[in-house]
């Protein structure tokens, strides 16, 4: 009996801590094992709305033909998205969260910019460009994209108004949204693009999420989207 005892609290001990494992600092403090976590989109793209023949899923890789977006077809409110991406040479796309009109998604979203910093057309760009950035609002606090052919790893969490990107196991942007509070002019006094008038402090915190396509003409291949959503 006694040994059935201590077997049956060990197997228990190994229950709390294999539902331990599971839980996530938030945001995590390193990329999230997330192979179990839900596919942001199938492989047939039956729960994205995209243009057909432009994205294609082939292989467990995404990428587009021309420059537009494929959206879930689900709004997401709180939320952890992990997924890799790789660049060619002078990519410029992004992954959009809080969207809620994809049609108008500019002013209606925000990006997390994705770039290849390492590219001829992009080297001078300015840092609210540059890749982890949340595009024209706030630089990274330092490059960690790869060279272009490489994967790269993003961990992007989105909870309310904060957001906050890790990047190749660098946390390198965290926003407060609420801080936005001019369409014009970032906190720090730098210039907001003026294609981005909405300030941030009046975006909703839920919506569609995004991924951009053949921009600067220029392709993005993603693999391994994950997401898991949260309190």
């Amino acid at each position: 009996m006694k040994k059935i005892a201590i077997l049956t609290l060990l197997l228990a001990g190994i229950s709390i801590l294999a539902v331990s494992a599971q839980n996530l600092s938030i945001p995590p403090a390193s990329h999230p094992d997330s192979r179990d976590w839900q596919d942001l989109l199938s492989e047939n793209l039956s729960d994205a709305n995209y243009t057909k023949g432009i994205w294609t899923f082939e292989n467990g890789i995404l990428t587009a033909s021309k420059d537009e977006c494929i959206w879930t077809k689900k709004e997401y409110k709180n939320f952890i998205l992990d997924l890799e991406f790789k660049t060619e040479e002078n990519t410029n796309s992004g992954v959009v969260v809080y969207c809620t009109n994809t049609k108008d998604w500019i002013p209606n979203s925000v990006e997390i910019q994705i770039l290849d910093d390492f590219g001829p057309e992009w080297a001078t760009a300015a840092p609210t460009w540059k890749c982890g950035a949340i595009f024209g609002h706030l630089a990274p606090s330092q490059e960690a994209v790869k060279k272009a052919g490489e994967w790269n790893h993003f961990t992007i969490t989105c909870q309310g108004q904060m957001i906050d990107v890790m990047l190749n196991g660098e946390m390198i942007t965290r926003m407060n949204m609420a801080l936005w509070t001019d369409g014009k002019k970032n906190p720090d006094g730098s210039e907001i693009p003026s294609w981005l008038p909405t300030p941030f402090a009046k975006l909703p915190t839920y919506g569609y999420i995004g991924l951009q396509g053949k921009h600067a003409d220029a392709r993005i291949w993603f693999r391994n989207i994950k997401i898991k959503e949260i309190e």
